[in-house]
């Protein structure tokens, strides 16, 4: 076949409906405050196309692999040494709490495989709070439906943050009297150097994750790699360019939405019953472990209550920036939550995977 038979045999048209709807719908969610509107606005759109048919087959795995690698520097830039000062002597009680955490999700996940059509491992990953976009990313390799898992962790997202709010306000007295968001301590590095820390650390994290052969390695050990460069002071205060992150985020969104088919759609709405009570007992369970954590660390109720809360780690900054409580020290602890989560979770899920079997996949 000619290179311009192959041109003309690649589906140009099906991508650039995906890429200019995916756009369109991230701006609209964006001016309503949606979280991660590049995620929701991928899965949606790609989802509605897949079912009718006028979606691409798929994403390709290297540009999967990339996505992965990028969403882990993402991740691994978020922890820094101001980070981990700020839980400082208090680690030990945040480790547990943490931990805690990690299996209170991942037994309501448990849980959640029992329902036919869900297997053990797609029920953890679905229910783990922590990383959405990470397991999301990682599901399919590790052998979990991603499909399931990215509806119902982008649905546990929303109920977080649509609650989170309400639940500190009326609950813990918060008064939404301060800044919407934190002042930084200083200019941040410009765009290009982001860039280059983003380049480095990628180029450096893909090629060790393929050859470590861990599971979900492209993200898994290019984060490693950030956390390092972050820790060192080495990524000097650089973040992950905005425009790089939200196609990112969309291409993570894409490869869960094509794959969908009416009946992995109708095995979803099955679920989400028992997946939206399952979510709102974890939100409780760790609303009672935000109690402990106060209590043994001597941070405030709302304090703790944020700490632990399962949601994105930019909506709880906005709430604890707002109520004037310690955001650095939740800010930390979440972090903290997300980066064990991300590195213990793909390792329960095979073992819980291989003693329960993987079940069925839609």
């Amino acid at each position: 076949m000619t290179v311009l038979a192959r041109l003309k045999a690649f589906p140009w048209w099906r991508w650039l409906l995906l890429a200019a709807l995916t756009a369109l719908a991230t701006v609209a969610l964006d001016a309503f405050a949606v979280p991660s509107p590049a995620l929701f606005a991928g899965l949606v759109v790609a989802t509605v196309l897949a079912l009718c048919g006028l979606g691409p087959k798929r994403v390709a795995r290297p540009l999967t692999s990339s996505a992965q690698a990028v969403l882990g520097v993402v991740i691994g830039l978020l922890a820094s040494p101001e980070t981990l000062a700020a839980v400082g002597s208090q680690w030990l009680p945040v480790v547990l709490i943490s931990v805690a955490t990690l299996l209170v999700s991942m037994a309501a996940g448990l849980l959640m495989g029992l329902q036919r059509g869900v297997s053990p491992l797609t029920g953890m990953l679905a229910q783990t709070a922590g990383g959405a976009s990470g397991l999301v990313a990682i599901s399919r390799e590790l052998g979990g439906d991603e499909r399931m898992v990215a509806v119902i962790q982008y649905l546990r997202v929303g109920l977080v943050t649509i609650s989170m709010p309400v639940v500190a306000g009326l609950a813990y007295g918060a008064q939404q009297g301060g800044d919407a968001v934190p002042q930084a301590s200083g200019p941040g590095a410009p765009w290009w150097v982001g860039l280059a820390v983003t380049a480095v650390c990628v180029a450096v994290g893909l090629p060790l994750g393929r050859l470590s052969r861990i599971p979900a390695g492209s993200l898994l050990v290019t984060m490693t790699v950030a956390l390092i460069v972050s820790l060192t002071g080495l990524s000097f205060g650089a973040e992950v360019p905005a425009p790089l992150v939200v196609v990112t985020y969309a291409i993570i969104a894409w490869q869960a939405g094509l794959r969908f088919t009416r009946e992995a759609l109708g095995t979803v709405v099955r679920v989400l019953p028992l997946a939206t009570a399952l979510i709102l007992a974890v939100v409780a369970a760790c609303a009672g472990l935000g109690l402990l954590l106060s209590h043994f660390t001597g941070a405030t109720l709302l304090e703790g209550y944020l700490a632990t809360t399962p949601g994105g780690v930019y909506a709880v900054l906005a709430v604890a920036a707002s109520s004037g409580v310690d955001v650095a020290f939740v800010v930390a602890v979440q972090v903290f939550r997300v980066i064990l989560m991300l590195m213990v979770a793909p390792l329960l899920a095979r073992l819980v995977s291989r003693l329960l079997g993987a079940g069925t996949r839609a």
